[in-house]
């Protein structure tokens, strides 16, 4: 497979897989999930620290998305349990989980197509006074003030990730790596504790991509936000994250610092077959 391709084979590597010791944002324990006879997600347990970038690694089929949609409560997990900062969310509808503070992004971008850029952003923060009629007529100035803050902070979004003079043009108008950089824009319009992306880099061109991983650092750095992340970009994970998780059916493999992940002859094992 491609993706293994930049993982170089140490058999000295250390088996020292040192994880960051605050208390996570993220607590997964024992999560299940099957499909007919199939265990996608067996007996899960991990941890994601605040403030850093993990990555989630596998070949396909290793049960990668299916984590992430037990997480984001669009699957319910058959055994085990997931905490948000301390607080249990499996079992949650994928709304409220939302609003407890897990934004995500999917495989393929779910832009609102016949909507523009600006307005694809401005959707996103829940409960807006404006969405009532009754509150529309009896607390206008409320509507106006709170339409205004959440149209100034979606601009400056749009200006973090350079999509700003595209605005006023229509989603479903933009390229491929455009309509992710949309995607990435509309998670950090909720200010969610962590962002859960599945495939950043897919479609994405190589330029566009320089730029993408420069955003995704900032975003932490910067905002103090934590992203937990899917990738087959194998030199987008080293060269971005500072914690990578292997799955492999349906398992943790391992985990560790990506200078230890790339020379984990398991690693190379679970992408190869052993060839």
């Amino acid at each position: 497979m491609q993706e293994a391709t930049n993982l170089d084979v140490d058999s000295s590597a250390s088996p020292d897989m040192s994880v960051d010791e605050r208390e996570p944002v993220l607590r997964v324990r024992g999560v299940q999930k099957s499909f007919g006879g199939l265990m996608a997600v067996n007996s899960v347990t991990l941890d994601i620290s605040p403030g850093i970038i993990t990555g989630l690694i596998g070949p396909n089929g290793a049960g990668k998305t299916t984590l992430f949609n037990l997480i984001s409560g669009l699957y319910k997990s058959e055994a085990g349990t997931i905490h948000l900062k301390g607080e249990r969310i499996d079992g949650l509808p994928p709304h409220e989980i939302f609003h407890k503070g897990i934004s995500r992004t999917f495989q393929i971008a779910r832009e609102l197509k016949l909507m523009t850029v600006l307005e694809n952003l401005m959707l996103v923060p829940m409960g807006q006074t404006g969405e009532s009629l009754l509150l529309t007529w009896f607390r206008p100035r409320q509507v106006r003030k709170e339409e205004k803050e959440i149209k100034e902070k979606a601009l400056e979004v749009l200006e973090f990730v350079n999509l700003i003079d595209l605005k006023n043009e229509y989603a479903d108008s933009l390229s491929a790596g455009q309509k992710r950089l949309l995607e990435l824009a509309r998670t950090m319009m909720s200010d969610p504790q962590i962002i859960l992306l599945d495939e950043p880099g897919a479609g994405v061109n190589p330029t566009l991509l320089k730029h993408l991983v420069g955003y995704l650092r900032q975003i932490v750095e910067d905002h103090g936000m934590t992203l937990f992340l899917i990738e087959h970009d194998m030199d987008l994970v080293m060269n971005t994250c500072d914690q990578v998780v292997v799955m492999n059916y349906g398992e943790i493999l391992t985990e560790g610092p990506p200078e230890i992940i790339r020379r984990d002859p398991r690693v190379l094992e679970a992408y190869l077959g052993g060839q």
